[in-house]
């Protein structure tokens, strides 16, 4: 939707889970519009969505716009978040968002003409973006005349067709600083099995990512072999990714020579890797599936991590089983120079969206030659898988079997 008025006022919104953005974005938009548009009023709902509804919002003055610069230090998101779906009528209702037979939509667009809001701006990933596209529409159709613009948040990094979503790049640094600690776990214990679940529901880009920079971290370290400071031991042995199929047995056979080998076995997964495994299992033993109110699989609930250490242990001899996740550690982290980077382009044209009222989600378009532009709300969607094929992952999958001396994992 396009609209000639320039903003008088306009909103801000975080959503979903948190990523190394959130806080960043908040104030890279804060910024340029104090720097380029400062007469235009700017509110942030308090704990996304759910403020909308209810009208709950911070009035973003002049105190706070020239400390604004501060929120680059800090992770997290200053304004809050909240996971609520506007066209999840029934769940709104459960949790006193709205009256039985209100229409979420409506009272959230009500509640941002009440607020003369002109523009609002969500920031989350592409459940959030699907909501703005959803509200966008429900707006113009019923012709309030606001513009909706949304930033990619997802530490996944997997929503089409945006190639690189905000956040994502530090999560994979965070997370490899997390395992640099963990990995030291396995002189703890003879015949350690030690796990490390990453997030990534459909998606294994951020375990491949997270892989690579944790052997960047082993390249810059010396180590003493002859007292038992090996790099093996610290070394990746197996990558498992929701893209690739698994043989768990062929992987159990690989994985028990590596044991008998060097003593240790660490593993890097996806939260996402095997879940259809794990349904299947649940299902069988007429257990409940826990989902959210987007209707995903509570991953956290079913522990996938776990269900690959019980699947494991046994076959390769594990005396000891360590599952860590790094998830709420690395999305938490404030944002690193090349997110900030990124970030600052994205709010930036994302402001300069506004001025001219052009909705969609900012991003660098891969179906239009990597170009930052406001993508149309209709083609955002998410479970972009990673390309397995794309060569710096399959330099490192070589790169961790000439180190060990096996294949970091069957590919199939």
């Amino acid at each position: 939707m396009k609209n000639p008025s320039r903003p008088k006022k306009v909103a801000l919104l975080t959503a979903g889970g948190l990523a190394p953005c959130l806080s960043s974005a908040v104030a890279g938009l804060i910024e340029r519009y104090t720097e380029i548009a400062p007469d235009i009023e700017i509110i942030a709902y308090r704990g996304g969505y759910k403020g909308l509804l209810r009208g709950d919002s911070y009035k973003i003055g002049p105190v706070e716009r020239s400390a604004a610069s501060i929120l680059h230090n800090h992770g997290g998101s200053p304004i809050g978040n909240s996971r609520v779906k506007l066209t999840n009528v029934k769940d709104c209702v459960k949790r006193g968002l709205v009256l039985e037979g209100q229409n979420p939509q409506k009272v959230a667009a009500d509640q941002l003409a009440k607020d003369g809001v002109d523009v609002l701006h969500t920031i989350g990933g592409d459940d959030t973006n699907t909501a703005a596209a959803d509200l966008a529409a429900f707006l113009a159709k019923n012709n309030y005349g606001l513009t909706v613009i949304g930033l990619p948040k997802t530490i996944d990094n997997d929503v089409f067709p945006i190639r690189q979503s905000l956040g994502a790049w530090t999560a994979a640094e965070q997370g490899a600083r997390y395992f640099r600690n963990v990995v030291a776990e396995h002189n703890a214990n003879p015949r350690m099995l030690i796990i490390h679940e990453v997030m990534g529901r459909n998606c294994g880009w951020l375990t491949a990512a997270t892989a690579a920079n944790y052997r960047k971290l082993l390249d810059h370290e010396r180590f003493v072999p002859g007292l038992g400071l090996s790099r093996d031991n610290l070394e990746i042995h197996g990558i498992f990714i929701p893209e690739m199929s698994i043989d768990l047995a062929a992987e159990a056979t690989r994985l028990k020579a590596v044991m008998d080998r060097i003593d240790n076995v660490n593993i890097f997964i996806s939260e996402g890797a095997g879940v259809h495994s794990i349904i299947t299992e649940m299902q069988a033993k007429g257990q409940d599936v826990p989902r959210d109110p987007f209707g995903h699989i509570k991953l956290d609930a079913i522990n996938p991590g776990k269900w690959f250490g019980e699947q494991f242990a046994k076959q390769i001899g594990a005396e000891k089983v360590l599952v860590q996740k790094s998830g709420y550690f690395a999305r938490a982290a404030a944002a690193n120079p090349d997110d900030l980077r990124l970030i600052k382009s994205c709010t930036d044209f994302a402001v300069e969206c506004a001025l001219r009222r052009e909705s969609g989600v900012i991003g660098h378009d891969e179906d239009r030659a990597g170009v930052l532009r406001a993508i149309e709300f209709p083609r955002i969607k998410g479970g972009k898988p990673f390309d397995i094929g794309t060569p710096w992952f399959g330099d490192l999958l070589a790169a961790i079997g000439q180190q060990i001396g096996l294949k970091a994992t069957a590919l199939h």
